[in-house]
């Protein structure tokens, strides 16, 4: 399993009170980790709105408990909040991260930051039945409507990845470099690294 994947960190606080209640709900009466895992996928995903432009103004801007309480985040908020509520289920969970070019990115945030490469893209990586899982919970239903994209499906045993294409065929994400799993969340090398520290303010 490794080391620290059931623990609590600073930002993924799976013992904050409102966390560990919301993962016990929405896993009430499961007892089969893939049921649970599936469940929590979905609510992240689709109840916990993404918004490219969520308030990141301090460290604890980051903390599940402060993405659970907001209910909106980006790719990197909403992952660490599946792993905190996965860790208070008892499903080890882990943060992945990986460099992605988004080719829907709107011209203005390209303008902004100067490309449409996000070096530090946010995704979950679970443990379910000895395996470890990538579990992308970033858009919701209504942006993958409104953006023609097709919902990313999770069935606990495939890896749930952004789609490479809309639904109309365009391109949509690619996959340029896989940059490791983390125990915790490496919020500086995120800022050091990212091109778009205008996000980093509120």
């Amino acid at each position: 399993m490794g080391t620290g994947y059931l623990d609590k960190t600073f930002f993924i606080d799976c013992d904050h009170p409102s966390v560990k209640d919301k993962s016990k709900e929405l896993t009430a009466n499961m007892e089969d980790a893939r049921d649970k895992a599936i469940r929590l996928f979905y609510f992240v995903k689709d109840e916990i709105r993404y918004n490219i432009f969520t308030l990141r103004s301090t460290d604890a801007c980051f903390k599940a408990s402060h993405v659970l309480a907001s209910r909106e985040g980006y790719c990197v908020q909403k992952a660490v909040l599946l792993a905190a509520l996965a860790r208070a289920a008892g499903i080890p969970a882990r943060l992945r991260f990986a460099e992605i070019r988004a080719h829907l990115t709107s011209p203005e945030i390209v303008a902004q930051r100067g490309s449409n490469v996000f070096l530090y893209h946010g995704l979950t990586d679970l443990q379910i039945n000895g395996r470890w899982v990538k579990a992308t919970p970033t858009y919701d239903l209504e942006y993958c409507t409104k953006m023609g994209i097709a919902s990313i499906a999770f069935d606990g045993e495939k890896d749930a990845m952004l789609p490479a294409f809309t639904e109309d065929g365009r391109p949509n994400v690619e996959y340029i470099e896989d940059l490791g799993s983390f125990a915790d969340l490496p919020l500086d090398e995120i800022k050091k690294a990212s091109s778009s520290s205008k996000y980093m303010k509120s």
